[in-house]
């Protein structure tokens, strides 16, 4: 799960990654078999959106071998037709959420979205009701141990990055959107290995959950939204995120 800028959260993010392996790998093979059929076919020199999307998956620690079966599968048409939805809401306390899908049926990615806002004390709302509390960029993670702050940042802003942060576990480059690819490469080239990159939605704005039962609402829809194979990501606004019960 995807909240803000926060180094926590990323390490977070990590750990779930490394005790939920099945769940990551099927939603990085249906990053790759949408890539393969909306962005150009199977060969990855010539569809970037494919080229990001294996480096995803290696990022992920998924194997050789899953990501060359999902490859297969899209470039001969088989398996299931997926398709990007974005749903937005508010969370307890009106937490603002964004939440990409990709799924293979929209009613019952639909009707899960609607349960889990319903359930854990949320409202999911229509296209628009919150993006424009949100900007979206080109977010890429480096762990900081062993590397010079000026160094990095010299080299992220000749490949092309807009900005740039660095806290005492992870260094985090912003970009344009369109610019998160050639970034990523560029910074490949010259020896840098990623944690983790995406195109991100991140808050302009932050909003705090008070009360425990709220804080645990909060954590529920969160939990259940992770758990969800349709959900690719999930951002949000919350101010206390350390306070989250997971």
């Amino acid at each position: 799960m995807s909240g803000h800028s926060k180094w926590n959260n990323i390490k977070r993010k990590k750990e779930k990654t490394d005790g939920a392996k099945a769940k990551i790998f099927t939603k990085m093979a249906r990053e790759i078999v949408v890539a393969v059929k909306e962005g150009g076919g199977g060969d990855p020199s010539s569809n970037s959106r494919l080229r990001d999307a294996i480096a995803k998956a290696k990022a992920a620690n998924v194997p050789n071998d899953n990501i060359e079966r999902a490859i297969k599968r899209a470039a001969e048409a088989k398996g299931e037709d997926y398709e990007t939805i974005l749903y937005e809401g508010y969370g307890p306390n009106g937490v603002a959420m964004i939440v990409e899908t990709m799924t293979d049926n929209r009613n019952r990615t639909a009707a899960n979205m609607r349960h889990y806002f319903d359930k854990f004390g949320g409202n999911l709302g229509t296209s628009g009701c919150v993006s424009f509390l949100f900007n979206q960029k080109g977010v890429l993670v480096l762990e900081a141990e062993g590397l010079d702050e000026e160094k990095v940042m010299e080299d992220c802003f000749e490949a092309g990055a807009e900005d740039f942060d660095m806290g005492e576990e992870y260094i985090e480059i912003t970009t344009a959107p369109a610019d998160l690819s050639a970034v990523r490469e560029a910074m490949e080239g010259m020896g840098y290995k990623f944690e983790s990159f995406e195109v991100a939605y991140l808050p302009t704005t932050e909003t705090a959950v008070e009360g425990e039962d709220n804080m645990k609402n909060m954590t529920r829809l969160l939990d259940s939204l992770d758990e969800d194979d349709d959900v690719q990501e999930v951002w949000h606004n919350l101010a206390n995120e350390d306070a989250l019960d997971r």
